[in-house]
Order: C-alpha cells, then sequence, then structure tokens
C-alpha cells in the first residue's frame, strides 16, 4: 500500500495548485464562471489486511451538501482561512463521542492542514485529481462509506465533506476508533498508541499493524510522524482552551 504524507504530498499540492490556476484560467475563458467542482487532497490506497485507509476515493459528484443535524456548533461552514483550533468545540464532542482521544484527533487536523480547505478549491482539484480527498481531515470515498455504515451520520454523503466541517471531524474521530480496534494487544513496536493510530489514519490499518509489530515506516509515513509529534503540544493547547482550562 502507498504511502500518503508530508513532503510529497505537499509538492503535490503545489504542482497541482499551478495546474489548478491554468484550469481556473481556462474554465474563464470558456464560461467566465470559476467556481464550481472538484477537491484538494492526495491520493491513497486500500490498507492490507484492513480497512481502507483515509484517503482512497473514486469518480466525485456534487450535490448540494446539506447541514449536520447533530453538530455541536453552529460555526461548521467554511469561511476565510482555516484554523483547525477553531474547531476544538466540534473536536472534543465529536471525540467523546467515539471514544478516541479529542488531542490525537486534533494534531491530525494539524497535519492535515498542509493544503488550503476552501471548498471550491477542493471541488477544482478533484476535477483535476479525481482521487483526491475531501474535507479538513483529507477523508476519500471509500474511508468515509465505511466508517459511516450503521452509524448516525450513515445517511450523509462523502461529498458533503468540503461544507459541513463537524461532518468531516465526526468521520476522522469514528474512523480513528475503527483503527484502535484493530490494534494488537500488545505492540512491540517502539510507537505509542496514539502514534500508531495517526500511522494508520495515514497508511491504512494494514502497515499500521505491521508497525506495531516493529516495521520501519517509509519516509513519508515518518514525516507523518515528524509532524504529528512537532503539533502535538499545540493540540493540546487547542483542546484545552475548548474546555476552558
Amino acid at each position: 500500500m502507498s504511502e500518503r504524507g508530508g513532503q510529497a504530498g505537499r509538492r503535490s499540492w503545489l504542482w497541482g495548485a499551478v495546474l489548478l490556476v491554468l484550469l481556473v484560467a481556462w474554465a474563464c475563458g470558456r464560461s467566465g464562471n470559476t467556481g464550481t467542482d472538484g477537491t484538494g487532497g492526495a491520493t491513497g490506497a486500500t490498507g492490507a489486511r484492513g480497512k481502507p485507509d483515509a484517503h482512497p476515493s473514486r469518480t466525485p459528484t456534487t450535490p448540494t451538501p446539506k447541514p449536520s443535524s447533530s453538530s455541536p456548533s453552529t460555526s461548521t461552514t467554511p469561511s476565510g482561512k482555516y484554523d483547525p483550533a477553531a474547531y476544538a468545540p466540534q473536536v472534543r464532542a465529536r471525540a467523546a463521542e467515539a471514544g478516541v482521544s479529542p488531542r490525537l484527533l486534533m494534531a491530525i487536523l494539524y497535519n492535515e492542514s498542509y493544503k488550503p480547505h476552501d471548498p471550491a478549491l477542493e471541488r477544482a482539484w478533484q476535477r483535476y485529481k479525481p482521487g483526491a480527498a475531501f474535507g479538513i481531515a483529507n477523508m476519500h470515498r471509500a474511508a468515509f462509506d465505511e466508517t459511516k455504515r450503521g452509524r448516525a451520520f450513515a445517511g450523509r454523503r462523502w461529498e458533503e465533506l468540503p461544507d459541513d466541517r463537524d461532518l468531516a471531524v465526526r468521520a476522522a474521530a469514528w474512523y480513528l476508533h475503527d483503527l484502535a480496534r484493530q490494534l494488537p494487544a500488545h505492540p512491540s513496536g517502539p510507537y505509542d498508541k496514539d502514534e500508531l493510530l495517526a500511522l494508520g489514519y495515514n497508511t491504512g490499518a494494514g502497515n499500521m499493524q505491521a508497525f506495531a509489530r516493529g516495521a520501519t515506516p517509509g519516509s513519508q509515513a515518518a514525516d507523518y510522524l515528524a509532524r504529528l509529534r512537532s503539533n502535538w503540544d499545540k493540540a493540546g493547547q487547542s483542546v484545552a482552551r475548548a474546555d476552558g482550562n
């Protein structure tokens, strides 16, 4: 399974941004309208011996998004610059709902904030790269569809993620919950539970299990883990502020 992360992801986004500018200029020349379909994101693959990773996707569609009926806050509509800390209330609520660490969930949002999370840009990017991810947690269609089964948001659609950031946080929290159930009872590698779950989020359950048995992550997964550690204190501070501490 391929790994997505760090430097390769950022380089792909920068080159893609250049192509996106050309695409928008071409679209303006044809119709004068620059704000339609696509998405920003990076590719991924299905994890061995586990669920699809958080980044596999297929052909996109763009239905009208529906608001979340159970959002812990109404301030989830994307606007302006994106700061993961602004979604700390959603992180705390959805992490509690899924039984996962809010600090880990927030750190992953920081890791996944390497690109703009503007809905129009995400949809435009996906027009160029159909296998791209949607939403502030960079989740691909297969992972979202697998994660939502049997849950309160089962009726929601992957195409809604760019417009509903609470839904994106909720899906990421439950994906981490599902990854945690696939961890070995007694990992033998050098990584703690949070690090293994982050690696699983980035590379898929099969690779996470291999790392738990002592396998060495490749360069991209290692970069993702390094950024998680770099964002760890900031994530903890953001979650604590949301709790009033």
